[in-house]
């Protein structure tokens, strides 16, 4: 039995990746065209915008090619691309599979439900936090490095949010609700609606978190690294939770 458990593993995880290939390629491309605008931003607008100052006069662009505009547009949709992972870990992920039988014909074949459930969970998130983590980066430090032509602030959401590590534990976040969505309904569009509404009323409340923290803690990292532990306590709780309903259903 540990024999077939040990093949079933590398078996599932490379069945995974063929069966949400789409997907995959789907988030890559984001992230590179995100990051290719970002580069753009730095090495090509920010410099042009810095000239036209120095030269002592205001250029006119156009609202694809305006530094500010493309920059906080750039920001509004990497801060709800959490949204877009929750459809999919809710109606693909999980609740489609239940819903088609595929789960549970998986179960009959070596395969736990909770190994299932970890197959599935650790091979998104593993390229759902790398591409994430890219675009935090990539984000943060062209917003460090070119402010000086940038009209926003730090407090903004379309800068707090994908500046440092919340974007990628809002990633998480997104996956552990759709998962969760997708366990409880075990039918693939309700999921994707319960999913993508819990992630979406935590981003549009995430300024209610943190705003008590501002008395107590100042700075854009204390109170951005206190808002990511925040939505790392309530990943912690979502991904709990979906392991616990997975096991009374199955057990």
């Amino acid at each position: 039995m540990t024999t077939a458990l040990a093949a079933a593993r590398p078996t599932t995880r490379r069945t995974l990746l063929r069966l949400h290939r789409p997907a995959l390629l789907v988030w890559t491309a984001f992230v590179l065209l995100a990051v290719g605008e970002l580069l753009w931003i730095h090495f090509s607008a920010a410099p042009r915008d810095r000239a036209c100052v120095q030269a002592g006069h205001w250029c006119s662009y156009t609202a694809f090619t305006d530094t500010n505009n493309v920059m906080n547009s750039l920001g509004e949709v990497l801060s709800y691309a959490p949204c877009a992972v929750a459809a999919w870990a809710g109606a693909a992920l999980i609740g489609g599979e239940l819903e088609s039988g595929t789960a549970q014909l998986i179960w009959t074949q070596a395969v736990t439900p909770v190994r299932w459930l970890t197959t599935k969970l650790a091979t998104a998130a593993l390229p759902l936090l790398g591409g994430a983590a890219v675009l935090a980066v990539a984000f943060g430090r062209v917003w460090a490095t070119d402010r000086d032509v940038l009209v926003t602030h730090w407090t903004w959401d379309q800068v707090f949010v994908p500046r440092g590590p919340l974007l990628p534990a809002l990633v998480l976040f997104a996956l552990a609700a759709g998962a969760l969505a997708g366990l409880a309904l075990r039918r693939a569009l309700p999921a994707l609606a319960t999913a993508v509404a819990a992630t979406l009323v935590l981003r549009l409340h995430l300024r209610d978190l943190w705003k008590p923290l501002r008395p107590a803690l100042s700075g854009f990292w204390s109170l951005h690294l206190a808002a990511t532990g925040i939505v790392l306590v309530l990943t912690a709780l979502a991904v709990t939770a979906a392991y616990t309903l997975l096991r009374r259903r199955t057990g």
